[in-house]
């Protein structure tokens, strides 16, 4: 033996390295290996790089042990181990002294061979590479074929696998090469990997996306020799969708921050702009000169108003009071208004289920989803030209189903499913992946905001639901609403709350120390101002810890905070835990265009807290400033 050689139990392998991309084939020859080893009659290993077999067909076995035995190598198995790496195929010429038998060795992977030993049937040392292929790649578990001359791309195909017909929706058709079975995209990719070969003879994973009217995508593998090549594809259409799920939901999120802060600051300019006009407005009453443009001044800023409130659903930062729906009732009352929306032409279909779970949600959010889906539903049947149905079925479905169904988010229990469905013309891939996105619209311009589906997916997100869409092209769309079903902890028995009273009169002016905190210049100078307008005294302060030492400073002289919800350093929730000592009760009015979830539920456990949205009017801030303070002095 030469002295260079490796002992008897060498690694068959080179630039073995983690990560290694040949992995990937490794594990998915996990699939269905034991159908591939026991096609063959004669001895049949599969190995790993150092000769240890991973899996024995009985003949093995019986011959040279079960699975996990070391082969017996001497220097002539680890050349064939070589030769296999650099061209495909070794041979074994055997060694009787180390009791080491004639086979061959075939690549299947830089980490995986396939051993085959010499018997009495089989002669292997006459044996060729092409004829070795044949019950290779007909039993394997994914799709191969050999490639026949120096051509990769264009050589003809031999010895495909029904793993490849399966991949193709079809067999290839005869002399079809490689280059037939992929996309123009996929076709530059391959080329570009073979001119620029990593230095090994097996080239890939390469992902490639197939013909055909699945439009399957596959990872190619390379296996290169002299005058020959072997081509292994592995179907990852299922992992590729998930990966676009998942990017899709990524998306999403990043688009949802960016629109939530770009509403923050917003609503700040418009809560400015309409407390400033309703300033002016008392001093030039109707008949003004100026009276009309104020009032214009006042509706745009209302419809500004609207569309930020879309915003904030989208990116699931607006403010919702969760109540607690029997989704029967809820939609049955909704039902009216719905078949208002629709044309005489159309007509909508309810199916109810008769076991929906109860779900904790905001009824307005959850309202104006389902009639954004609706008038959706009614907009693509109106481009047809010609009538159609909408189908509202709502039903109980559990976890597994859900699945089946297309959730992909995890599901402990039953969930409530709401489906529209209509029979306009469908969407095309393209549309159908961008449906969820804000501002993206099919419609002329002028005829939609883009926000409608937007806010449907914001709201639906919100109330820790998921809403999918599926639609074919000319086949109509359907919208899924996956909803966790609500189970109400045990009710305990106390006083029912006193209801609410409306404010008295029109008298808005009253009397006690108020604590503004509110980080935008702007809207406290205006908002204080206008407070004191109406008699009240009112301390400012710019954010969280400076009102903390305010408060602390007038503790218990404080009738009532008015804070923002979001601000720099301290926030408002935050504030309000801080300061809870030196309040002695008085009632909290947050404010805010923005508000995380945590800031909803806060809502519901804390009765004296209240909250009003951006962008304010005075005369919705003065009544609710006077009702607290009226609450308050009722309660002492």
């Amino acid at each position: 033996m030469d002295p260079g050689a490796p002992p008897p139990t060498a690694t068959f392998q080179r630039d073995r390295r983690p990560g290694s991309s040949s992995r990937g084939l490794v594990r998915s020859l996990a699939v269905g290996r034991q159908a591939l080893i026991d096609s063959f009659n004669e001895p049949v290993a599969l190995c790993d790089a150092s000769g240890r077999t991973l899996l024995v067909n009985p003949a093995f076995a019986s011959r040279i042990g079960p699975a996990g035995t070391a082969l017996v190598a001497g220097e002539d198995a680890y050349r064939a181990f070589r030769a296999a790496l650099s061209c495909g195929v070794g041979h074994i010429r055997g060694d009787a002294a180390l009791g080491a038998p004639a086979g061959q060795v075939t690549l299947l992977a830089e980490e995986a061979f396939l051993v085959r030993l010499a018997s009495t049937e089989l002669d292997l040392g006459a044996t060729s590479p092409s004829a070795t292929a044949t019950p290779l790649v007909a039993a394997a578990p994914f799709a191969m074929a050999r490639i026949e001359g120096g051509d990769i791309l264009h050589g003809p195909l031999r010895d495909a696998n029904l793993a490849l017909a399966r991949l193709l929706d079809g067999p290839p058709a005869d002399g079809a090469c490689l280059a037939d079975l992929m996309t123009a995209a996929s076709i530059s990719e391959v080329s570009s990997a073979i001119a620029n070969p990593p230095g090994r003879s097996l080239l890939g994973p390469i992902e490639v996306s197939m013909r055909g009217e699945r439009g399957a995508v596959a990872q190619l593998y390379l296996s290169v020799a002299p005058g020959t090549a072997l081509a292994y594809l592995i179907d990852i259409s299922d992992q590729k969708a998930v990966q676009l799920q998942l990017a899709q939901r990524n998306k999403m999120e990043a688009v949802g921050q960016l629109a939530g802060g770009v509403a923050h600051d917003f609503n700040n300019l418009l809560t400015a702009i309409r407390l400033r006009t309703e300033d002016v407005l008392i001093r030039h009453p109707l008949g003004d000169p100026a009276y009309e443009s104020l009032s214009e001044i006042r509706e745009t800023v209302g419809r500004a108003a609207e569309l930020v409130k879309k915003l904030l659903t989208f990116s699931r930062k607006a403010t919702v009071q969760r109540d607690t729906l029997d989704l029967v009732e809820a939609l049955g009352e909704l039902e009216v208004l719905l078949r208002r929306l629709l044309r005489e032409d159309m007509r909508l279909i309810t199916d109810y289920g008769r076991d929906l779970p109860p779900v904790r949600l905001d009824r307005s959010l959850f309202e104006n989803a389902i009639m954004n889906l609706v008038v959706n539903a009614r907009d693509a049947i109106r481009s047809t030209g010609k009538g159609g149905q909408v189908l509202l079925a709502a039903r109980r479905v559990s976890p597994d189903e859900a699945r089946r169904l297309g959730l992909t988010e995890p599901a402990a229990a039953d969930l409530a499913l709401i489906e529209v469905i209509d029979d306009g013309p469908g969407m095309t891939p393209e549309v159908l992946a961008s449906v969820f996105d804000p501002f993206f619209t099919t419609k002329p311009v002028g005829e939609g905001t883009g926000l409608g589906l937007a806010t449907v997916y914001g709201a639906v997100k919100q109330a820790g639901g998921a809403v999918i869409a599926q639609s074919t092209l000319g086949e109509g769309a359907r919208f899924r609403i996956f909803l966790p079903a609500f189970s109400p902890p045990p009710r305990l028995e106390g006083p029912a709350p006193a209801p609410r009273q409306p404010p008295r009169g029109r008298d808005l002016s009253g009397q006690g120390l108020i604590l503004l905190v509110e980080d935008e210049v702007l809207v406290r100078g205006i908002t204080a101002r206008l407070l004191r307008a109406r008699g009240y005294e009112v301390l400012e302060a710019g954010d969280g810890d400076e009102a903390l030492a305010l408060v602390r400073e007038h503790s218990g002289r404080i009738d009532l905070l008015i804070s923002d919800v979001v601000m720099p350093g301290m926030d408002g929730p935050a504030l309000l835990a801080a300061s809870r000592e030196y309040l002695h009760q008085a009632p909290v009015l947050f404010i805010s265009g923005y508000a995380e979830a945590e800031f909803s539920d806060l809502l519901e456990g804390a009765p004296e807290v209240s909250f009003l949205p951006k962008p304010l009017d005075i005369k919705t801030l003065a009544e609710e400033v006077k009702r607290r303070l009226e609450e308050r002095r009722g309660d002492a």
